[in-house]
């Protein structure tokens, strides 16, 4: 059990210098992505919300 272990980590240990990190430009633009990503969606979701919120309460009146 422990050897299997033993090869276990050594095949995460060469597995990971195989692994390609982004530079820091990379990951900032990447970063800013998310963000506005992140910001275009709340609202339209808010507004769709806010749409449905509407036609619901002017149905129930």
């Amino acid at each position: 059990m422990l050897n299997k272990v033993k090869e276990f980590l050594n095949e995460v240990k060469i597995e990971t210098k195989k692994v390609v990190y982004p530079n820091r430009e990379e990951l900032i633009g990447s970063t800013w992505v998310v963000i506005i990503t992140v910001f275009l969606v709340s609202f339209y979701l808010g507004a769709v919300d806010i749409g449905l919120s509407n036609v619901v309460s002017k149905l129930l009146r």
